[in-house]
């Protein structure tokens, strides 16, 4: 049980072997307490990533108005050939609608349809609120 931070880092330190769910959690808890770099220190040291641990630090940057950064990460995460899940599209959307970024956006948007997410509610919305906050209504109202 891990009622804090300290708690949830003191589990962390003592456990023998640390697989990829416990390093995301242990990067979450850091970024729920507001410890972005701390989060994004344990991303970069981690020997392996999978599409959880992208999704932590892509929508942490999102929501707290580094979109760039976030832009980033997104970009990196395709060069290494780690495939998006619909949770990465709407924080990556989040980003865009940050900036904002249309033409990055409309990538990210043939992107959800080539990963066949066009059908999924929440990501659709998503998609919708950044056209609308990018002055886009007609592309927010076609999606």
């Amino acid at each position: 049980k891990c009622g804090s931070l300290e708690d949830a880092k003191s589990v962390f330190d003592k456990l023998p072997e640390r697989d990829v769910v416990s390093w995301n959690a242990m990067m979450a808890a850091y970024v729920w307490n507001g410890h972005f770099s701390v989060a994004r220190r344990l991303f970069d040291t981690m020997l392996k990533r999978d599409v959880a641990s992208w999704n932590v630090v892509i929508a942490a940057y999102a929501q707290d108005g580094h979109s760039k950064k976030a832009l980033e990460l997104f970009w990196q995460m395709n060069l290494e050939d780690v495939k998006p899940n619909k949770i990465t599209f709407i924080g990556i959307l989040d980003a865009c609608t940050s900036l904002p970024a249309l033409e990055v956006g409309k990538i990210i948007h043939a992107s959800i349809l080539e990963g066949g997410f066009g059908s999924d509610v929440v990501t659709l919305t998503a998609l919708v609120n950044m056209y609308g906050k990018c002055g886009r209504l007609g592309d927010a109202w076609s999606v």
